[in-house]
């Protein structure tokens, strides 16, 4: 995992990238490093890239997706997500005739379709617990079985036989909630909720069961829910490390570093600035190299990842 110097912002160091006079060499410069990095690195592995992007008379490049299809078209890198970390909060932003920015770009990219470690129950949101209000079961969310029980029991769309089954089923399902084999759901009755998916019975699997059954459930994994793809994490706060400009949050390292290194797993950064991957793979068990061209912020690094946690 990395977040390498943007184009054409801030001199990190008396050389390195970022400081090239035009940003298709910056590309290049940056893509060579990242297909030594696939060379070395696991069959199952994951690479976590964290970019911003550029301005060059007024207009935005477009950097991060630039980076992004060189990867996946000139070096077999395969694109799994495009994550948005949302900063919440931006910068000072002066200029009159645009919006502020407050996101930036993470990419997770593999070397195989299938087959590489991905842990999603270590990353998910742990459920909050199913009750029971005066005999009824009601899920996490306040979803309760008698309004279902009810919206079958008054249903015009549904035969006799489509309401049984509906309602057998639906007790089947409140049963497993009480059980805690199910942390939520939602069912859908023909005519009573507003669909999400084609009507078309030869487009959607779920189009072709609510016209065959009367209904259908949408199941909440019993583990919680996984991350999704905008992540509003606050900036790392500066006072903290006046030295370098542009530390990316500690947050920002653990979903990344829990779904796809597992335990005593190896977390390279090639960019590794002050330390912040290393710190965070130190926390999480994982074991760490990282790479920095400034002395002065390797021993910062150090330092940090010394430190008794």
């Amino acid at each position: 995992m990395t977040s390498p110097p943007y184009w054409g912002k801030r001199q990190y160091a008396e050389a390195g990238i970022g400081l090239e006079d035009n940003y298709t060499d910056y590309i290049k410069y940056l893509t060579t490093i990242f297909l030594e990095l696939k060379r070395v690195m696991k069959e199952t592995g994951s690479f976590w890239l964290n970019m911003g992007d550029s301005y060059q008379s007024k207009s935005l490049l477009g950097i991060p997706w630039r980076v992004a299809f060189e990867l996946t078209d000139n070096q077999g890198w395969i694109l799994r997500n495009e994550v948005i970390w949302n900063k919440v909060k931006g910068g000072p932003d002066n200029s009159k005739d645009k919006l502020g920015n407050v996101h930036e770009h993470i990419f997770h990219f593999v070397k195989k379709p299938k087959g590489y470690y991905y842990d999603s129950d270590s990353i998910r949101s742990k459920p909050s617990q199913t009750k029971v209000v005066k005999g009824a079961v009601v899920s996490a969310t306040g979803v309760s079985g008698v309004r279902y029980k009810r919206q079958i029991e008054l249903s015009t769309e549904l035969t006799t036989q489509e309401k049984k089954n509906a309602m057998a089923a639906l007790n089947h399902i409140l049963k497993e909630m009480v059980e805690g084999r199910l942390s939520d759901f939602r069912m859908i009755i023909r005519g009573q909720q507003r669909t999400t998916h084609s009507d078309s019975k030869t487009v959607s699997g779920r189009a072709k069961e609510l016209h065959d059954k009367g209904f259908y459930f949408l199941k909440y994994h019993p583990n919680g829910s996984k991350p999704r793809d905008v992540w509003d994490i606050l900036p790392e706060d500066t006072q903290k490390r006046k030295k370098h400009f542009a530390v990316y949050p500690e947050d920002l390292c653990k979903i990344p570093l829990l779904a796809t290194c597992p335990k005593n797993g190896m977390v390279i950064d090639p960019f590794s600035g002050t330390g912040t991957t290393m710190l965070v793979a130190k926390q999480l068990g994982r074991k760490s190299v990282g790479i920095e061209l400034s002395a002065e912020y390797i021993e910062i690094a150090e330092a940090r990842c010394c430190m008794t946690l």
